[in-house]
């Protein structure tokens, strides 16, 4: 082959390369595309303003403004336990001995006023002998115990101070879901600290409060709690308290993303009945109810799955007397709307015996308004006052339903609704025992129970049974 031959395939050879290597980039490379800091991109603008104020994910703010008035609270309390003793049943001749533990508690609490009251869960100070609280500064205090609410799971402390910080009232009733929210508290036995979330839900009935009277319509939220966060503040980015947080759903005991609070619309009226008169005043709409499923509505003829299903009114109770009858969908309460029964809890909670309100519900199809004067436990529409009977057993008592007796197959009774410190808890009664006798004499009302024990020196022996129809009966001196 001679040299210009050779030449001349090698140029075709390269050629032929070059143009394959071309098609290859045209067809088979993706598009890269170099944007330069100067050269503009074509986008769509959304306006911002009118939507969403960018600000509002600052939480500094919020959690500045409220850090130092969330407070620890350290409980302590003495178990008492009886097991079987042999040593001590060979050398006394009793077979039983009770051994006594101290027993140590942590949670959250949140000052509300300059003059140091303090709200927090019931359930974190239940059974305390001993409340002490220390604030985010270090300063320690001992606290007082002024009232609880089971009910709401709500307890209301007072320490001596001045010019401390607090949190002030917010209005849970304007929350929107999606709303900002922080969590301020101290888990884990640390100082405050404050985790962030939105509102997930509210109106939630979780069935956690071991009370026939229950409250609950918590606030859903997704900002993390943990062990020790009970009785902290739910805030939102004013700083101010929209709610107490107080549960958690998780498998493990730890923060699995549902955070729940009471709502501060309960808060406040709680706190303010508990500085007042020392313990709350509940009023009674006197129904049963449940919510409206669509199964309910078909089966009952409805026609609405909103509002909340009357099952039966109670005799000589609030409804009845205003002319609510069973089978009545209740719409709205003084305008506002429910849709479930803890909305209708949750509304009428905020009254007091003797408050009117008014109540729409839908009868036949047909929308009608009832003026309702709401009860009391006793069924009448007085306030309820702490009495010194109160004082010295420590708990507070309810009439039984004619139905509650014969569930029970008792002809009397009085329930006791919530045991504090007291003689009651001295002697190891419960919540939610129904007393039947006192010294061998029928008990109906807390005025039977007055009377026997005024006239009781010495010895108290009282009979009675447990919602379970567990039979008991307990002795204490007065």
């Amino acid at each position: 082959m001679n040299l210009k031959r050779f030449f001349g395939l090698l140029l075709v050879a390269l050629m032929g390369g070059l143009i394959s290597l071309g098609l290859y980039t045209m067809v088979f490379r993706p598009e890269t595309r170099i944007v330069t800091a100067t050269e503009k991109v074509p986008v769509t603008l959304t306006s911002l303003s009118s939507v969403f104020d960018t600000s509002i994910t600052d939480f500094t703010y919020a959690a500045e403004r409220t850090v130092h008035a969330v407070v620890h609270v350290k409980t302590q309390a003495v178990l008492s336990q009886v097991y079987r003793n042999p040593i001590y049943e060979f050398f006394y001749g009793r077979p039983y001995q009770e051994r006594s533990e101290p027993v140590v508690g942590f949670g959250s609490g949140v000052i509300i006023s300059p003059d140091g009251y303090i709200v927090t869960n019931n359930h974190v100070i239940d059974g305390a002998e001993k409340i002490m609280v220390t604030l985010n500064d270090n300063r320690e205090f001992e606290a007082k115990l002024v009232g609880t609410d089971p009910s709401t799971d709500i307890a209301l402390l007072k320490i001596d101070g001045k010019d401390l910080p607090f949190i002030p009232w917010g209005d849970s009733d304007k929350l929107r879901l999606g709303q900002w929210v922080l969590a301020v508290g101290n888990p884990f036995n640390l100082t405050s600290t404050v985790t962030a979330g939105i509102v997930s839900a509210k109106g939630r009935n979780l069935g956690i409060l071991d009370d026939q009277y229950r409250i609950e319509s918590f606030i859903q939220t997704d900002a993390a709690l943990n062990k020790g966060n009970s009785g902290g503040a739910l805030v939102d980015l004013k700083g101010e308290l929209v709610g107490i947080t107080s549960a958690i759903i998780s498998p493990s005991g730890a923060y699995a993303g549902n955070s729940f609070a009471i709502p501060v619309s309960i808060v406040r009226k709680v706190v303010e009945d508990l500085m007042e008169y020392g313990q709350v005043q509940r009023a009674f709409l006197g129904v049963s109810i449940r919510n409206i499923d669509a199964q309910l509505a078909k089966d009952k003829g409805l026609g609405t799955i909103n509002g909340v299903y009357v099952d039966a009114v109670n005799d000589n109770g609030a409804a009845k007397e205003a002319g609510i009858k069973a089978g009545d969908v209740i719409l709205n309460v003084n305008g506002i709307k429910v849709t479930s029964s803890a909305e209708l809890q949750e509304q009428i909670g905020r009254y007091r015996p003797g408050q009117k309100i008014n109540i729409a519900v839908l009868r036949d199809n047909k929308e009608k308004q009832f003026d309702v004067v709401l009860r009391n436990m006793q069924g009448t529409t007085g306030v309820v006052k702490k009495s010194d009977l109160v004082m010295v057993l420590g708990a507070t008592f309810a009439p039984l339903t004619d139905q509650e007796k014969s569930n029970l197959g008792i002809s009397n009774g009085l329930r006791v609704v919530e045991v504090g410190k007291g003689k009651f808890r001295d002697a190891g009664i419960s919540n939610g025992f129904i007393i039947t006798r006192v010294n061998n004499k029928a008990i109906n009302s807390v005025n039977d129970l007055n009377d026997i024990l005024s006239k009781t020196k010495g010895g108290v022996y009282i009979e009675g049974v447990y919602p379970n129809g567990m039979v008991a009966y307990y002795a204490f001196g007065l």
